[in-house]
């Protein structure tokens, strides 16, 4: 009695039908699963399979692998584009005959626009729009220009920071007095820095990112750089930790655990700690430069330039192959205030157990480090390294600190400018350097436990070689060529 092998409820293109009718021909061995369901897994590449087929099949392994790679080559594309192709393909027709909808859900406003932002054209222009919206004009002019204005110089400069100072000149002990006042004190220095300075801009870039987020835009924003990101050696799937860099290196960093190979994860730690900004130096980054627009273009399009030659140069020289990318679009829709207000401040809260107090103990660092004249050191050893790049001296604690926390290095530099101590074409070079330079102390720590100590190190190495070295060359250039900002 011969059994009848059931035929499936879906058919694949002609292609790939053709690819698994062969392949499963050369199956002989017993499976838990159907032949069919075996090869389309072969085709694939899924690893537990391929283990599974070349113990049972023994001595003829070797024949089914070199035919699955036969099948793979065949393809015009890369096999599990195609594969996944061919899955929406079908998922969408198995929907279609289940799932009724009304007429305008079809062809909604909604619908049209989420067609648009997923293809290069309107879809690059509505990005820029976004960024400048959402990034220069939100975080940047409102909330690192004119909140930082309103807390930083009329509740610190002004009433807090008077007051504490006035306080401690009181007491006996100046070391006592330095940490709590003064310069560098705990309330003066590293209060004033988190919530005067830092928080508008990060609070600020966590309303925007909720608003993206619940409104459906970022998995559309992950299709859209797929084809810019695999330039790097990564997919669509990276966008979403490097966009989180925006806010914090050190949570973006811990996310690469979503991407799949280390290749990727490797490649996405790397352009994280060279030169993706965290929301507070971005924005104060924003702020410091609007004034100077040419200043503004060239600091990005340096950052853009060396960010794409460090993730070309690593995807050629790591080993292994690109992973494949698929994802599920959600609905583009309004964003709920409930869900926004509810992400922003689960995000917020984060923000204040476990960065405010790193600001604070930086403030200890710094102080404690000052009484033992060990930041005096090192500063005479910066003070030449920063004169090559036509620095003054003053500029070496805004690199040292932002070593401790990058919000505190550009939030140095936000002091010296104010001060009128940097002409704008120093104010460039500083804040490129500054964007290129070493990730702050938790986010380094953090790749340490992700990516292993050796990996740490030699990202921690390259970082610090190409942010001096790229400094020095646009210092040359603007010096050779006269470029006035």
């Amino acid at each position: 009695m011969s059994t009848q092998v059931p035929s499936p409820a879906y058919r694949l293109s002609a292609e790939l039908e053709t690819a698994v009718e062969q392949l499963s021909g050369l199956l002989k061995a017993s499976y838990p699963v159907a032949r069919r369901a075996v090869a389309l897994l072969l085709l694939a590449g899924d690893p537990e399979v391929t283990a599974l087929v070349a113990e049972r099949e023994a001595g003829r392994a070797w024949e089914i692998q070199s035919q699955v790679e036969k099948l793979r080559s065949a393809c015009r594309h890369p096999f599990r584009y195609v594969l996944m192709r061919e899955y929406y393909r079908v998922g969408a027709e198995l929907a279609e005959g289940v799932v009724s909808r009304p007429p305008q859900a079809r062809t909604g406003l909604g619908t049209r626009i989420g067609e648009w932002v997923i293809r290069p054209w309107p879809g690059i222009p509505i990005l820029l729009l976004v960024l400048y919206l959402g990034l220069y004009q939100f975080v940047g002019r409102f909330g690192a220009g004119w909140l930082v204005g309103l807390l930083e110089e009329g509740l610190f400069e002004r009433v807090i920071n008077p007051q504490v100072n006035a306080w401690v000149a009181a007491l006996p002990w100046p070391w006592l007095r330095e940490l709590i006042g003064m310069e560098y004190g705990v309330v003066t220095l590293g209060l004033r820095y988190a919530v005067a300075i830092v928080l508008p801009v990060v609070g600020m870039f966590f309303l925007v990112f909720s608003l993206l987020e619940d409104s459906g835009y970022l998995p559309r924003l992950a299709l859209l750089a797929d084809r810019i990101l695999k330039f790097v050696g990564l997919n669509g799937r990276a966008v979403i930790p490097l966009v989180l860099g925006l806010g914090c290196g050190t949570m973006a960093t811990l996310v690469t655990r979503t991407l799949e190979t280390r290749r990727e994860k490797v490649i996405a730690t790397l352009l994280l700690a060279l030169g993706v900004p965290c929301s507070a130096q971005l924005g104060v980054t924003l702020a410091l430069l609007s004034s100077y627009p040419r200043a503004l273009l060239l600091w990005a399009g340096v950052v853009a330039l060396v960010l794409a030659l460090a993730g070309r140069l690593a995807s050629r020289l790591l080993a292994g192959e690109a992973s494949g990318f698929y994802l599920e679009l959600p609905p583009l829709r309004w964003p709920r205030p409930d869900n926004v207000l509810t992400k922003t401040c689960v995000r917020m809260r984060w923000y204040f157990l476990e960065v405010l107090p790193i600001f604070l103990a930086v403030s200890v660092i710094i102080w404690a480090a000052r009484l033992a004249n060990v930041f005096d050191l090192i500063l005479e050893g910066l003070a030449p390294l920063v004169g090559t790049l036509g620095l003054p001296p003053e500029t070496a604690p805004a690199f040292l600190y932002g070593f401790f926390r990058r919000d505190y290095g550009v939030a140095g530099l936000y002091d010296l400018a104010s001060a009128g101590a940097l002409t704008p074409e120093q104010l460039l070079v500083a804040c490129v350097v500054l964007t290129l330079f070493l990730p702050c102390v938790a986010q380094a720590m953090l790749m340490i436990r992700e990516r292993g100590l050796k990996s740490a190190a030699a990202i921690m190495l390259l970082v610090l070689a190409v942010a001096f070295s790229g400094g020095y060359l646009l210092n040359r250039l603007i010096l050779l060529w006269g470029i006035g900002l």
